[in-house]
């Protein structure tokens, strides 16, 4: 016998308070460049003639969730870093898994979207503003968030049934699913059903159409005879791979390398990775690595 747990113990980095006070400047300083960047992207994408192309909609729609993520997560770990506040109350802790489910899922389907939209921009250039028109586009981004949405509903669905007693302790720093699953008194089919079929229906499909975007990317770029060609083509191409390998990588490591549990504090910076600095580096490998963004940019500050 025992009550439901109300509150659950996240994961600190450090407890000397020099060194937590240092991660606390250090993720305050990336929390703010990440509310920066991801708003002048948006705005800049929103403001400028030059970015009224699919890629850079859906760029501005990968900044807005990017946003999003890191504003459910960093705030949190703040107060964590610094003061040493570890609880949360039961009912937050659902609220995040729900939010973080729903960003995580659209991110995925975005990510997998502006990899079509490449695909379509290099291996068939003509058909391009018939095949990614802007119903067309729309559609895909409203697609998107609206199978975040279901996943979001049916994890909160599937850990509404779930009891909690005894241990309430998280190995990270904001309610992931999984642990809080493994941490459950009751019978988790359900959840872990929900879990699997999220995974299965959802999240593979989206890096397999990368996968195969890229490799017919690859072999159509490979074909082309001029080094400029092909320069051209691996630049449209360069920012997206870059954000796809950091997100992608850090969530197969997270979840599907096997480790002991003696090397589970991996975990944590492996987390940080993609909840905290991918939002943040996203809108600089877009626009660090693009000619197009420079230019609207240089554009927007002439007129002011």
């Amino acid at each position: 016998n025992c009550t439901q747990t109300t509150e659950f113990n996240l994961a600190g980095f450090a407890e000397d308070p020099a060194t937590r006070v240092t991660l606390f400047l250090l993720f305050l300083l990336t929390y703010l460049v990440t509310i920066l960047g991801n708003l002048g992207m948006i705005t800049l994408i929103r403001a400028s003639p030059l970015l009224r192309s699919p890629m850079y909609y859906f760029l501005g729609n990968l900044a807005f969730v990017n946003l999003c993520t890191s504003t459910i997560i960093t705030p949190r770990l703040l107060v964590v870093v610094l003061l040493g506040k570890k609880g949360m109350a039961y009912a937050w802790c659902m609220a995040q898994v729900f939010t973080i489910d729903l960003f995580l899922i659209t991110e995925c389907f975005l990510l997998a979207t502006m990899a079509y939209d490449r695909y379509v921009a290099v291996c068939h250039p003509l058909l391009y503003p018939l095949v990614m028109s802007p119903e067309r586009c729309s559609r895909l981004v409203t697609g998107s968030y609206l199978l975040g949405l279901a996943n979001g509903v049916g994890q909160a669905i599937g850990m509404s049934s779930l009891f909690f007693c005894g241990s309430s302790a998280i190995g990270l720093f904001f309610c992931d699913i999984s642990l809080l699953i493994s941490r459950s008194t009751s019978d988790t089919t359900l959840s872990l059903v929900m879990l699997r079929i999220a995974s299965c229906v959802l999240g593979v499909p989206t890096l397999l159409v990368v996968l195969l975007s890229y490799m017919a990317i690859i072999s159509t770029v490979l074909s082309i005879s001029s080094a400029e060609g092909k320069r051209k083509a691996f630049a449209t191409c360069a920012s997206h791979l870059t954000t796809v390998s950091t997100f992608y990588g850090a969530l197969i490591f997270m979840y599907l390398i096997p480790r002991s549990d003696s090397s589970r504090g991996v975990d944590k910076w492996a987390a940080v990775l993609y909840t905290v600095v991918t939002p943040m580096l996203n809108p600089f490998i877009y626009s660090l690595r693009n000619q197009e963004v420079k230019e609207a940019w240089m554009k927007l500050r002439k007129i002011k």
